[in-house]
Protein backbone atom coordinates (compact mmCIF):
# COMPACT_ATOMS: atom_id res chain seq x y z
CA UNK A 1 0.00 0.00 0.00
CA UNK A 2 1.27 3.42 -1.21
CA UNK A 3 2.32 5.94 2.05
CA UNK A 4 -0.54 8.70 1.97
CA UNK A 5 1.98 10.90 3.63
CA UNK A 6 4.83 11.11 1.41
CA UNK A 7 6.22 13.62 3.88
CA UNK A 8 6.67 11.47 6.44
CA UNK A 9 8.53 8.59 4.56
CA UNK A 10 11.31 6.61 4.97
CA UNK A 11 14.59 6.87 2.21
CA UNK A 12 15.23 3.75 0.26
CA UNK A 13 16.66 1.64 2.98
CA UNK A 14 19.32 0.21 0.02
CA UNK A 15 19.90 3.45 -1.22
CA UNK A 16 21.03 4.86 2.14
CA UNK A 17 23.06 2.05 2.37
CA UNK A 18 25.08 1.99 -0.96
CA UNK A 19 25.43 6.05 -0.46
CA UNK A 20 25.57 7.53 2.96
CA UNK A 21 24.27 10.83 2.86
CA UNK A 22 26.50 13.41 4.29
CA UNK A 23 25.62 14.78 7.79
CA UNK A 24 23.58 17.75 7.03
CA UNK A 25 21.24 15.35 5.06
CA UNK A 26 21.13 13.07 7.90
CA UNK A 27 19.91 15.80 10.44
CA UNK A 28 18.77 18.48 8.47
CA UNK A 29 17.18 21.48 10.11
CA UNK A 30 13.84 22.63 9.47
CA UNK A 31 14.17 25.69 7.38
CA UNK A 32 16.11 23.68 4.63
CA UNK A 33 13.75 20.70 4.96
CA UNK A 34 10.77 23.18 3.87
CA UNK A 35 13.62 24.99 2.07
CA UNK A 36 13.38 21.79 -0.26
CA UNK A 37 10.19 21.26 -0.29
CA UNK A 38 8.21 24.89 -1.31
CA UNK A 39 11.52 26.38 -2.64
CA UNK A 40 10.47 26.63 -5.84
CA UNK A 41 7.08 28.82 -6.31
CA UNK A 42 3.60 27.40 -7.95
CA UNK A 43 0.61 28.41 -8.20
CA UNK A 44 -1.01 27.23 -5.07
CA UNK A 45 1.15 29.46 -3.04
CA UNK A 46 0.64 32.29 -5.39
CA UNK A 47 -3.12 32.01 -4.85
CA UNK A 48 -2.69 31.69 -0.97
CA UNK A 49 0.02 34.81 -1.00
CA UNK A 50 -2.70 36.65 -3.46
CA UNK A 51 -5.29 36.24 -0.88
CA UNK A 52 -3.22 36.88 1.73
CA UNK A 53 -2.01 40.03 0.55
CA UNK A 54 -5.26 41.58 -0.18
CA UNK A 55 -5.74 42.08 3.60
CA UNK A 56 -3.31 45.21 2.96
CA UNK A 57 -5.77 46.93 0.85
CA UNK A 58 -8.70 47.16 3.57
CA UNK A 59 -5.80 47.84 6.12
CA UNK A 60 -4.63 51.34 4.22
CA UNK A 61 -8.42 52.27 3.45
CA UNK A 62 -8.95 52.77 7.29
CA UNK A 63 -5.66 54.01 8.08
CA UNK A 64 -6.12 56.64 5.70
CA UNK A 65 -9.85 56.88 5.49
CA UNK A 66 -10.03 60.09 8.12
CA UNK A 67 -8.08 62.33 5.38
CA UNK A 68 -11.71 62.61 3.80
CA UNK A 69 -14.10 62.27 6.33
CA UNK A 70 -12.45 64.42 8.77
CA UNK A 71 -11.27 67.00 6.72
CA UNK A 72 -11.55 70.67 7.20
CA UNK A 73 -14.01 71.71 4.76
CA UNK A 74 -14.02 75.08 2.22
CA UNK A 75 -16.20 77.91 2.93
CA UNK A 76 -16.78 81.41 1.37
CA UNK A 77 -18.85 84.77 2.46
CA UNK A 78 -22.63 85.31 1.93
CA UNK A 79 -21.99 88.74 3.11
CA UNK A 80 -18.80 91.26 2.70
CA UNK A 81 -20.86 93.53 4.60
CA UNK A 82 -20.06 92.30 8.57
CA UNK A 83 -16.04 91.75 8.44
CA UNK A 84 -15.90 88.45 6.07
CA UNK A 85 -13.36 88.06 3.57
CA UNK A 86 -11.34 85.18 2.35
CA UNK A 87 -8.58 85.32 4.78
CA UNK A 88 -10.82 85.68 7.76
CA UNK A 89 -11.12 83.51 10.64
CA UNK A 90 -14.73 81.92 10.93
CA UNK A 91 -14.34 81.48 14.58
CA UNK A 92 -14.69 85.83 14.95
CA UNK A 93 -16.94 86.46 12.43
CA UNK A 94 -20.75 86.51 12.90
CA UNK A 95 -22.30 82.85 12.09
CA UNK A 96 -24.80 84.71 9.25
CA UNK A 97 -22.05 86.02 7.10
CA UNK A 98 -20.45 82.35 6.03
CA UNK A 99 -21.42 79.22 5.34
CA UNK A 100 -20.02 75.93 3.73
CA UNK A 101 -19.18 75.12 -0.05
CA UNK A 102 -20.92 71.83 0.13
CA UNK A 103 -23.52 70.22 2.78
CA UNK A 104 -22.56 69.96 6.29
CA UNK A 105 -22.98 66.14 6.47
CA UNK A 106 -19.26 65.55 4.19
CA UNK A 107 -17.56 66.27 6.75
CA UNK A 108 -17.56 65.54 10.82
CA UNK A 109 -16.00 68.91 11.50
CA UNK A 110 -18.76 70.73 9.25
CA UNK A 111 -21.70 68.65 10.68
CA UNK A 112 -20.74 68.23 14.36
CA UNK A 113 -19.40 72.60 14.22
CA UNK A 114 -15.84 71.94 15.40
CA UNK A 115 -14.72 73.89 13.59
CA UNK A 116 -13.67 76.33 16.22
CA UNK A 117 -12.92 73.22 18.23
CA UNK A 118 -8.97 72.81 19.81
CA UNK A 119 -6.63 70.79 17.80
CA UNK A 120 -7.04 68.26 20.55
CA UNK A 121 -10.66 68.02 19.64
CA UNK A 122 -10.62 67.83 15.91
CA UNK A 123 -7.50 65.02 15.56
CA UNK A 124 -8.75 62.81 18.62
CA UNK A 125 -10.32 60.64 15.87
CA UNK A 126 -7.64 59.86 14.10
CA UNK A 127 -5.14 59.70 17.30
CA UNK A 128 -7.87 57.13 18.89
CA UNK A 129 -7.28 54.87 16.07
CA UNK A 130 -3.87 54.77 15.69
CA UNK A 131 -3.77 54.78 19.88
CA UNK A 132 -6.16 51.97 19.23
CA UNK A 133 -3.73 50.44 16.88
CA UNK A 134 -0.73 50.67 19.25
CA UNK A 135 -3.22 49.19 22.26
CA UNK A 136 -4.26 46.15 19.75
CA UNK A 137 -0.83 45.84 18.75
CA UNK A 138 0.47 45.13 22.34
CA UNK A 139 -2.26 43.60 23.58
CA UNK A 140 -3.24 40.78 19.99
CA UNK A 141 0.89 40.72 19.35
CA UNK A 142 1.78 37.31 20.62
CA UNK A 143 -1.60 35.58 20.09
CA UNK A 144 -0.17 34.98 16.40
CA UNK A 145 2.80 33.22 17.67
CA UNK A 146 1.05 31.33 20.41
CA UNK A 147 -2.24 30.15 20.70
CA UNK A 148 -4.16 31.31 17.27
CA UNK A 149 -2.07 31.15 14.95
CA UNK A 150 -1.38 33.63 11.66
CA UNK A 151 -4.59 32.53 9.79
CA UNK A 152 -6.86 33.08 12.50
CA UNK A 153 -5.43 36.37 13.81
CA UNK A 154 -5.40 37.79 10.35
CA UNK A 155 -8.76 36.50 10.27
CA UNK A 156 -10.23 37.90 13.38
CA UNK A 157 -8.68 41.38 13.15
CA UNK A 158 -10.23 42.24 9.39
CA UNK A 159 -13.83 41.03 10.81
CA UNK A 160 -13.54 43.35 13.74
CA UNK A 161 -11.88 46.11 11.87
CA UNK A 162 -14.76 45.38 9.40
CA UNK A 163 -17.41 45.78 11.81
CA UNK A 164 -16.21 49.08 13.77
CA UNK A 165 -15.86 50.33 10.81
CA UNK A 166 -19.76 49.68 9.48
CA UNK A 167 -20.64 50.60 12.80
CA UNK A 168 -19.25 54.29 12.92
CA UNK A 169 -21.95 54.70 10.54
CA UNK A 170 -24.27 55.29 13.22
CA UNK A 171 -22.00 57.86 15.38
CA UNK A 172 -23.80 60.92 16.46
CA UNK A 173 -21.41 62.73 17.69
CA UNK A 174 -17.44 63.16 17.99
CA UNK A 175 -17.00 61.08 21.34
CA UNK A 176 -18.83 57.93 19.81
CA UNK A 177 -17.15 58.24 16.43
CA UNK A 178 -13.72 58.21 18.34
CA UNK A 179 -14.68 55.28 20.40
CA UNK A 180 -15.23 53.29 17.40
CA UNK A 181 -12.38 54.64 15.80
CA UNK A 182 -10.13 53.21 18.44
CA UNK A 183 -12.18 49.24 18.60
CA UNK A 184 -11.06 49.85 14.61
CA UNK A 185 -7.66 50.38 15.11
CA UNK A 186 -7.59 48.00 17.93
CA UNK A 187 -8.51 45.16 15.55
CA UNK A 188 -6.60 46.50 12.45
CA UNK A 189 -3.18 46.65 14.67
CA UNK A 190 -2.26 42.76 13.13
CA UNK A 191 -3.44 42.83 9.95
CA UNK A 192 -0.46 43.81 7.89
CA UNK A 193 1.50 41.80 10.31
CA UNK A 194 0.17 38.62 10.21
CA UNK A 195 -0.49 38.85 6.30
CA UNK A 196 3.17 40.13 5.45
CA UNK A 197 4.62 36.68 7.95
CA UNK A 198 1.86 34.68 6.29
CA UNK A 199 3.25 35.30 3.19
CA UNK A 200 6.73 34.94 3.84
CA UNK A 201 6.41 32.12 5.52
CA UNK A 202 4.60 30.27 2.72
CA UNK A 203 7.74 30.49 -0.16
CA UNK A 204 11.51 29.57 0.44
CA UNK A 205 14.43 32.04 0.82
CA UNK A 206 14.39 32.92 -2.75
CA UNK A 207 11.16 34.17 -3.37
CA UNK A 208 10.32 36.40 0.46
CA UNK A 209 11.50 39.73 -0.92
CA UNK A 210 9.45 39.62 -3.72
CA UNK A 211 6.58 37.93 -2.17
CA UNK A 212 6.39 40.73 1.12
CA UNK A 213 6.45 43.60 -0.97
CA UNK A 214 3.03 42.35 -2.84
CA UNK A 215 1.30 42.94 0.15
CA UNK A 216 2.91 46.64 0.02
CA UNK A 217 1.12 47.26 -3.48
CA UNK A 218 -2.15 46.11 -2.50
CA UNK A 219 -1.77 48.72 0.61
CA UNK A 220 -1.04 51.00 -2.30
CA UNK A 221 -4.26 50.20 -4.41
CA UNK A 222 -6.02 50.59 -1.43
CA UNK A 223 -4.66 53.76 -0.36
CA UNK A 224 -5.19 54.49 -3.93
CA UNK A 225 -8.76 53.93 -4.18
CA UNK A 226 -9.34 56.53 -1.49
CA UNK A 227 -9.56 59.27 -3.54
CA UNK A 228 -11.48 57.93 -6.38
CA UNK A 229 -14.39 56.78 -3.72
CA UNK A 230 -14.12 59.93 -1.98
CA UNK A 231 -14.51 61.95 -5.40
CA UNK A 232 -16.97 59.08 -6.88
CA UNK A 233 -18.46 60.60 -3.22
CA UNK A 234 -18.19 63.93 -3.52
CA UNK A 235 -21.17 66.07 -1.89
CA UNK A 236 -22.49 62.79 0.00
CA UNK A 237 -21.93 62.12 3.79
CA UNK A 238 -18.80 60.94 4.74
CA UNK A 239 -21.01 58.02 6.32
CA UNK A 240 -20.92 56.54 2.48
CA UNK A 241 -17.49 56.16 2.36
CA UNK A 242 -17.33 54.09 5.86
CA UNK A 243 -19.77 51.67 4.20
CA UNK A 244 -18.02 51.08 0.75
CA UNK A 245 -15.11 50.14 2.60
CA UNK A 246 -16.37 48.31 5.36
CA UNK A 247 -18.66 46.06 3.76
CA UNK A 248 -16.29 44.49 1.36
CA UNK A 249 -13.61 43.99 4.14
CA UNK A 250 -16.30 41.76 6.04
CA UNK A 251 -16.80 39.59 2.66
CA UNK A 252 -13.50 39.45 2.48
CA UNK A 253 -12.54 38.09 6.29
CA UNK A 254 -15.05 34.99 5.33
CA UNK A 255 -12.83 34.42 2.50
CA UNK A 256 -9.87 34.42 4.70
CA UNK A 257 -11.72 31.60 6.66
CA UNK A 258 -12.68 29.01 4.46
CA UNK A 259 -9.73 29.52 2.17
CA UNK A 260 -6.36 30.80 3.89
CA UNK A 261 -3.85 28.01 4.80
CA UNK A 262 -2.37 28.47 7.87
CA UNK A 263 1.83 28.80 8.27
CA UNK A 264 3.27 25.25 8.28
CA UNK A 265 6.31 26.79 10.19
CA UNK A 266 4.24 27.75 12.79
CA UNK A 267 2.37 24.08 12.54
CA UNK A 268 5.70 22.97 12.86
CA UNK A 269 7.31 24.88 15.99
CA UNK A 270 3.59 24.12 17.61
CA UNK A 271 4.06 20.32 17.06
CA UNK A 272 1.35 19.90 14.44
CA UNK A 273 3.35 18.22 12.29
CA UNK A 274 0.66 16.38 10.24
CA UNK A 275 -1.44 19.45 9.95
CA UNK A 276 1.66 21.35 8.35
CA UNK A 277 3.07 18.30 5.81
CA UNK A 278 -0.39 18.53 4.19
CA UNK A 279 -0.37 22.12 3.95
CA UNK A 280 3.35 21.85 2.51
CA UNK A 281 1.60 19.25 -0.37
CA UNK A 282 -1.34 21.31 -1.24
CA UNK A 283 0.79 24.45 -1.59
CA UNK A 284 4.17 22.92 -3.09
CA UNK A 285 4.73 22.76 -7.08
CA UNK A 286 3.68 20.05 -9.14
CA UNK A 287 7.27 19.30 -9.39
CA UNK A 288 7.78 18.64 -5.54
CA UNK A 289 3.81 17.36 -4.62
CA UNK A 290 3.76 13.90 -6.08
CA UNK A 291 6.04 11.12 -5.18
CA UNK A 292 8.38 13.40 -3.03
CA UNK A 293 10.12 10.95 -0.41
CA UNK A 294 11.72 14.06 1.53
CA UNK A 295 11.32 13.40 5.09
CA UNK A 296 10.35 15.41 8.43
CA UNK A 297 11.27 12.03 10.81
CA UNK A 298 14.73 13.50 11.20
CA UNK A 299 14.76 16.81 10.89
CA UNK A 300 16.74 18.27 13.97
CA UNK A 301 14.45 20.35 15.47
CA UNK A 302 13.83 21.46 19.60
CA UNK A 303 10.89 22.53 20.97
CA UNK A 304 11.72 25.83 22.75
CA UNK A 305 12.94 26.09 26.06
CA UNK A 306 11.89 29.41 27.26
CA UNK A 307 8.34 29.01 26.75
CA UNK A 308 6.39 28.77 29.78
CA UNK A 309 2.62 28.84 28.63
CA UNK A 310 2.56 32.72 29.22
CA UNK A 311 1.08 34.13 25.59
CA UNK A 312 3.57 37.27 26.30
CA UNK A 313 6.46 35.21 27.32
CA UNK A 314 7.48 35.92 23.50
CA UNK A 315 7.77 39.59 24.63
CA UNK A 316 9.39 39.28 27.50
CA UNK A 317 12.04 36.80 25.75
CA UNK A 318 12.45 39.59 22.94
CA UNK A 319 13.09 42.22 25.92
CA UNK A 320 15.65 40.23 27.83
CA UNK A 321 17.95 38.94 24.79
CA UNK A 322 20.94 41.55 23.89
CA UNK A 323 21.56 40.30 20.43
CA UNK A 324 17.23 40.50 19.62
CA UNK A 325 17.99 44.05 18.30
CA UNK A 326 14.60 45.37 19.41
CA UNK A 327 14.98 48.67 20.63
CA UNK A 328 17.12 50.03 17.64
CA UNK A 329 14.48 48.54 15.24
CA UNK A 330 11.61 50.18 17.09
CA UNK A 331 12.82 53.27 17.40
CA UNK A 332 13.36 53.27 13.57
CA UNK A 333 9.42 52.55 12.93
CA UNK A 334 8.82 55.30 15.56
CA UNK A 335 10.29 57.51 13.51
CA UNK A 336 9.28 56.20 9.93
CA UNK A 337 5.61 55.91 10.95
CA UNK A 338 5.73 59.73 12.08
CA UNK A 339 6.44 60.78 8.39
CA UNK A 340 4.48 57.73 6.74
CA UNK A 341 1.39 58.20 8.78
CA UNK A 342 1.31 62.04 9.11
CA UNK A 343 2.40 63.57 6.15
CA UNK A 344 -1.19 62.15 4.51
CA UNK A 345 -2.67 63.92 6.83
CA UNK A 346 -1.05 67.01 6.57
CA UNK A 347 -2.00 67.36 2.81
CA UNK A 348 -4.64 69.55 3.89
CA UNK A 349 -2.56 72.25 5.22
CA UNK A 350 -0.39 72.37 1.71
CA UNK A 351 -1.37 74.94 -0.77
CA UNK A 352 -2.26 72.44 -2.99
CA UNK A 353 -5.60 70.33 -4.36
CA UNK A 354 -7.13 67.71 -1.36
CA UNK A 355 -7.83 65.18 -4.03
CA UNK A 356 -4.88 65.36 -6.36
CA UNK A 357 -2.38 65.28 -3.38
CA UNK A 358 -3.26 62.56 -1.83
CA UNK A 359 -3.82 60.86 -5.11
CA UNK A 360 -0.04 61.36 -5.90
CA UNK A 361 1.08 60.48 -2.41
CA UNK A 362 -0.89 57.20 -3.13
CA UNK A 363 0.85 56.55 -6.59
CA UNK A 364 4.21 56.89 -5.09
CA UNK A 365 4.06 54.24 -3.28
CA UNK A 366 3.84 51.95 -6.20
CA UNK A 367 7.80 53.00 -7.61
CA UNK A 368 8.82 52.59 -3.91
CA UNK A 369 7.17 49.15 -4.20
CA UNK A 370 8.40 48.37 -7.55
CA UNK A 371 11.93 49.26 -6.70
CA UNK A 372 11.26 47.08 -3.09
CA UNK A 373 10.60 44.23 -5.57
CA UNK A 374 13.76 44.89 -8.08
CA UNK A 375 16.50 45.78 -5.41
CA UNK A 376 15.75 43.71 -2.05
CA UNK A 377 17.78 40.95 -3.65
CA UNK A 378 20.68 43.25 -3.60
CA UNK A 379 20.49 46.43 -1.65
CA UNK A 380 21.91 45.68 2.16
CA UNK A 381 18.97 46.24 4.37
CA UNK A 382 21.14 48.13 7.12
CA UNK A 383 22.54 50.68 4.55
CA UNK A 384 19.40 51.22 2.39
CA UNK A 385 17.05 51.93 5.74
CA UNK A 386 19.68 54.66 6.86
CA UNK A 387 19.79 56.27 3.64
CA UNK A 388 16.17 56.54 2.86
CA UNK A 389 15.31 57.88 6.05
CA UNK A 390 18.16 61.00 5.85
CA UNK A 391 16.71 61.80 2.74
CA UNK A 392 12.70 61.46 4.07
CA UNK A 393 13.75 63.62 6.38
CA UNK A 394 15.75 66.17 4.50
CA UNK A 395 12.74 67.21 2.40
CA UNK A 396 10.63 67.07 4.87
CA UNK A 397 12.17 70.03 6.89
CA UNK A 398 11.92 71.29 2.93
CA UNK A 399 8.28 71.54 2.68
CA UNK A 400 8.11 74.42 5.66
CA UNK A 401 10.27 76.79 3.39
CA UNK A 402 8.58 79.59 2.68
CA UNK A 403 7.56 81.69 -0.36
CA UNK A 404 6.30 82.62 -3.58
CA UNK A 405 9.13 80.85 -5.40
CA UNK A 406 8.78 77.33 -2.78
CA UNK A 407 5.13 77.15 -3.07
CA UNK A 408 4.83 75.37 -6.07
CA UNK A 409 8.06 73.32 -5.12
CA UNK A 410 6.32 72.03 -1.70
CA UNK A 411 4.29 69.05 -2.84
CA UNK A 412 7.43 67.52 -4.74
CA UNK A 413 9.24 68.23 -1.64
CA UNK A 414 6.22 66.40 0.28
CA UNK A 415 6.14 63.37 -2.38
CA UNK A 416 10.23 62.85 -2.43
CA UNK A 417 9.97 62.75 0.96
CA UNK A 418 6.99 60.45 1.58
CA UNK A 419 8.25 58.05 -1.57
CA UNK A 420 11.70 57.85 0.68
CA UNK A 421 9.60 56.75 3.61
CA UNK A 422 7.59 54.63 2.02
CA UNK A 423 11.27 52.45 0.67
CA UNK A 424 12.17 52.49 4.41
CA UNK A 425 9.00 51.49 5.53
CA UNK A 426 9.30 48.59 3.21
CA UNK A 427 12.71 47.39 3.81
CA UNK A 428 12.29 47.61 7.61
CA UNK A 429 9.60 45.23 7.74
CA UNK A 430 11.44 42.79 5.28
CA UNK A 431 14.78 43.55 7.89
CA UNK A 432 12.17 42.57 10.61
CA UNK A 433 11.35 39.47 9.47
CA UNK A 434 14.53 38.20 8.72
CA UNK A 435 16.06 39.42 12.33
CA UNK A 436 14.11 37.47 14.43
CA UNK A 437 13.04 33.54 14.54
CA UNK A 438 9.69 31.66 13.59
CA UNK A 439 8.68 31.82 17.07
CA UNK A 440 8.49 35.09 18.39
CA UNK A 441 8.72 36.69 14.25
CA UNK A 442 4.89 38.01 14.60
CA UNK A 443 5.60 39.10 17.53
CA UNK A 444 8.42 40.85 16.95
CA UNK A 445 7.51 42.35 14.14
CA UNK A 446 4.10 43.26 15.47
CA UNK A 447 5.68 45.17 18.23
CA UNK A 448 7.87 47.21 15.65
CA UNK A 449 4.43 47.96 13.53
CA UNK A 450 3.38 49.60 16.66
CA UNK A 451 5.90 51.55 16.69
CA UNK A 452 5.63 53.03 13.19
CA UNK A 453 1.61 53.62 15.04
CA UNK A 454 2.86 55.04 17.93
CA UNK A 455 4.60 57.55 15.57
CA UNK A 456 1.24 58.30 13.63
CA UNK A 457 -0.63 58.87 17.07
CA UNK A 458 0.80 62.36 17.64
CA UNK A 459 0.81 63.22 13.55
CA UNK A 460 -2.62 63.96 13.93
CA UNK A 461 -2.60 66.77 16.67
CA UNK A 462 0.82 67.83 14.95
CA UNK A 463 -0.88 68.49 11.64
CA UNK A 464 -4.12 70.17 13.62
CA UNK A 465 -1.97 72.70 15.91
CA UNK A 466 -0.25 73.71 12.33
CA UNK A 467 -3.47 74.60 10.84
CA UNK A 468 -4.28 76.55 13.68
CA UNK A 469 -1.44 77.82 15.36
CA UNK A 470 1.02 78.09 12.41
CA UNK A 471 3.52 75.56 13.69
CA UNK A 472 5.37 73.54 10.84
CA UNK A 473 4.76 69.73 11.54
CA UNK A 474 6.99 68.62 8.48
CA UNK A 475 10.18 70.26 10.14
CA UNK A 476 9.05 67.94 13.32
CA UNK A 477 8.63 64.97 10.76
CA UNK A 478 11.52 65.43 9.32
CA UNK A 479 13.92 65.92 12.45
CA UNK A 480 12.14 62.68 14.22
CA UNK A 481 12.64 60.43 10.81
CA UNK A 482 16.62 61.79 10.44
CA UNK A 483 17.26 60.92 14.24
CA UNK A 484 15.68 57.63 14.06
CA UNK A 485 16.98 56.51 11.05
CA UNK A 486 20.55 56.51 12.54
CA UNK A 487 19.88 53.64 14.71
CA UNK A 488 20.00 51.49 11.63
CA UNK A 489 24.02 51.38 12.26
CA UNK A 490 23.28 49.71 15.52
CA UNK A 491 21.57 46.53 13.13
CA UNK A 492 23.28 43.54 11.79
CA UNK A 493 23.23 42.77 7.99
CA UNK A 494 20.81 39.94 7.19
CA UNK A 495 20.62 39.76 3.08
CA UNK A 496 20.36 36.10 1.66
CA UNK A 497 20.86 34.48 5.27
CA UNK A 498 18.69 31.53 6.49
CA UNK A 499 15.35 31.68 8.47
CA UNK A 500 16.09 30.52 11.97
CA UNK A 501 12.63 28.95 13.43
CA UNK A 502 13.52 28.87 17.18
CA UNK A 503 14.94 30.95 19.89
CA UNK A 504 17.81 28.75 20.58
CA UNK A 505 18.61 27.89 17.11
CA UNK A 506 18.91 32.29 16.65
CA UNK A 507 20.95 32.02 20.11
CA UNK A 508 23.21 29.34 18.82
CA UNK A 509 23.68 31.11 15.28
CA UNK A 510 24.86 34.33 17.33
CA UNK A 511 27.11 32.15 19.46
CA UNK A 512 29.09 30.86 16.10
CA UNK A 513 29.05 34.71 14.63
CA UNK A 514 31.00 35.97 17.38
CA UNK A 515 33.43 32.98 17.79
CA UNK A 516 34.17 33.26 14.08
CA UNK A 517 34.66 36.76 14.92
CA UNK A 518 36.93 36.35 18.03
CA UNK A 519 38.95 33.77 16.06
CA UNK A 520 39.81 36.04 12.91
Amino acid sequence: MANSTPLLSQPNSAESESTPPPLEKQHPSLDSSIERYIGDFGWAQFFQILLVSFAWLFDAQQTFISVFTDAYPTWHCTSHQLGCNSVSNICYIPKNSWAWDWPSYTSIISEWNLQCSSSIITGLPASSFFMGCLVGGLVLATLADSSLGRKNMLFLSCLTMSLSSLLTVFSTNIWAYSALKLVCGFGRATIGTCALVLTIELVGKRWRGQVGVIGFFFFTIGFLSLPAIAYWNKGSSWRSLYLWTSIPGILYSMLVHFFVCESPRWLFVHGRKEEAVAILKSIAPPSHSGGSTLSFSGVSFEQETWHNGNVYSAITILVQKKWAFLSPVMVIGFGIGMVYYGMPLGLGNLPFNLYLSVTFNALSEIPSSLFTILLIGKLNRKFSVLAFTTISGIFSVMCALKGKEWTRLQIGFELVSFFSACFAFNILLIFTIELFPTSVRNSATSLVRQALVFGGVFSPMLVAAERRNGISSYVVFGLVIGCCGLFAACLPETRGKALCDTMDEEEHREKVACNEVGDV
